[in-house]
């Protein structure tokens, strides 16, 4: 039986380094510091706007549970990026059993794929819109792109800034989709499921790393089988 587990615990397993990955330790940041640098409580980024929080966070309130799946391991969706060339696939026991990742050399430029099956009923455009909270709480940050039009056919959310992260300033790309896989059978509504793409580099290298970027971002393939 898979185990179910709140959103929020499931994704605090995804770890990410903070500026080498050959530096990965026991320190090393969760999911919700992917974007963010600072404690993942609730932001409040003006007068009278909605109060930030955590995406992982928002789905748990919802009642919202989950269980990290492997890309390769999914059998009614498929979820993939191409690997540009320079690039290779990069495993460290401090990331979450099926999260994929490709990287080129040892640090940045890198791309992350991590998918949760969801367990629970909850209304997906309404979540969506706390879907960029964990980039808009990252320090310093400053949009540079962003949409909330459906990516192949899915509910999605993308958003795209700088921001700073332990005296480097970096660049991500991050989009998540709320997609559904297959039905195992007619009348039975398909698995539901999260899936992040999140591409990060140096800021002051992203244009170098323009076309390998832009080849993951546009090679990103979510769809049913």
């Amino acid at each position: 039986m898979t185990r179910r587990v709140t959103v929020s615990a499931a994704l605090g397993v995804v770890a990410v380094c903070a500026v080498a990955l050959t530096a990965c330790g026991p320190s090393t940041p969760d999911y919700q510091s992917i974007w963010s640098t600072t404690p993942t409580t609730t932001t409040t980024t003006s007068a009278g706007a909605e109060p930030l929080i955590p995406f992982s966070e928002y789905l748990e309130r919802i009642g919202v549970s989950g269980a990290p799946v492997s890309p390769a391991k999914l059998t009614d969706l498929t979820v993939d990026v191409p690997t540009p060339a320079g690039w290779q696939p990069y495993v460290n026991a401090n990331l979450s059993p099926g999260t994929r990742t490709i990287a080129k050399g040892d640090t940045y430029p890198t791309a992350m794929i991590i998918v949760f099956e969801l367990n629970g009923d909850f209304d997906v455009a309404k979540a969506l819109k706390h879907a960029d909270a964990d980039a808009k709480m990252s320090e310093n940050f400053r949009e540079l792109n962003a949409s909330d039009a459906d990516f192949r056919g899915f509910p999605s959310s993308m958003i795209e800034g700088s921001y700073d992260l332990n005296g480097q300033r970096m660049q991500s790309y991050n989009r998540i989709v709320i997609a559904t896989g297959t039905p195992v059978r007619p009348g039975v509504p398909g698995q539901r499921y999260l899936v992040q793409l999140t591409v990060t580099s140096f800021a002051d290298e992203a244009q170098a790393n323009g076309p390998d970027i832009e080849k993951i971002i546009k090679g990103f393939t979510v769809a049913a089988k």
